[in-house]
């Protein structure tokens, strides 16, 4: 069942979101070689907790961290971990902040130094595939829009879209429904309607886009071992266009 959000409940989304897009500009100055996904993990940690809120992914389903940490050919679910990041590294930092028990859910790729000009090239279009993506979630429009525009962008440029990993409603739980691929039909898949909350979060590789699951059973990363980026917002469905709850222009 696809649960509709209020106005309030919205704005107390929006609230978590402003707190997370706040976080990420704080990453983004930390991003350099030699710093750790660790230290990064301790810093989310303790921002949260200055601002009243928390890491809603921690404990969940037994996972231990505030933030999930993805290098270079890792898709999602990477956990933080000692080692610095080195020059021409990518990573995927994703959280979910839980604010007054609304939540938001937002992940962003930094290129670590100087990334070579492929690499570029995949920051550039995984972001401007979520953003196509944003643009087909109107009123009366269909999920499989989403997926597909996101899709034809991606594969024209020349990468693949990971299909194993979608997005998903969100509200006071992490998962809810309507599930979102980023890959698809048009005119498919549930209608959309005003006060859905939903993630829109392409994950694209440069390679093939099957994955592979590490031994820990929570890291994915590309079968052919080349570099997957992700780009994610939450958004709210309302009837003049669709509200990026996580934008980090707001913060």
């Amino acid at each position: 069942m696809i649960v509709l959000k209020s106005q309030r409940e919205i704005e107390m989304m929006k609230k978590a979101g402003e707190v997370l897009a706040s976080v990420h500009k704080e990453i983004a100055k930390m991003i350099k070689p030699g710093v750790t996904t660790w230290e990064i993990e301790e810093f989310v940690d303790s921002f949260l907790a200055k601002k009243g809120a928390s890491a809603e992914q921690k404990g969940y389903k037994g996972y231990e961290y505030a933030t999930c940490a993805s290098i270079n050919d890792e898709i999602c679910h990477g956990f933080p971990r000692k080692e610095p990041l080195k020059n021409g590294d990518i990573v995927t930092i994703d959280m979910v902040v839980n604010l007054n028990g609304a939540l938001a859910d937002s992940a962003w790729t930094y290129a670590v130094g100087e990334v070579s000009d492929k690499t570029k090239k995949l920051l550039q279009v995984t972001k401007e595939a979520l953003y196509k993506g944003i643009e087909q979630a109107q009123v009366g429009n269909r999920i499989g829009d989403i997926g597909h525009a996101i899709q034809t962008y991606v594969e024209a440029e020349g990468f693949s879209v990971v299909r194993d990993f979608i997005g998903h409603g969100i509200g006071s739980v992490i998962h809810e429904k309507p599930d979102v691929p980023h890959f698809g039909l048009p005119g498919k898949g549930p209608r959309i309607k005003e006060g859905m909350v939903f993630t829109i979060e392409p994950m694209v590789n440069i390679g093939q886009y099957e994955m592979k699951m590490d031994d820990n059973g929570w890291t994915a990363r590309t079968i052919d071992g080349e570099y997957s980026a992700q780009y994610e917002h939450t958004i709210a469905i309302t009837k003049e266009g669709p509200i990026i709850l996580t934008n980090q222009e707001d913060a």
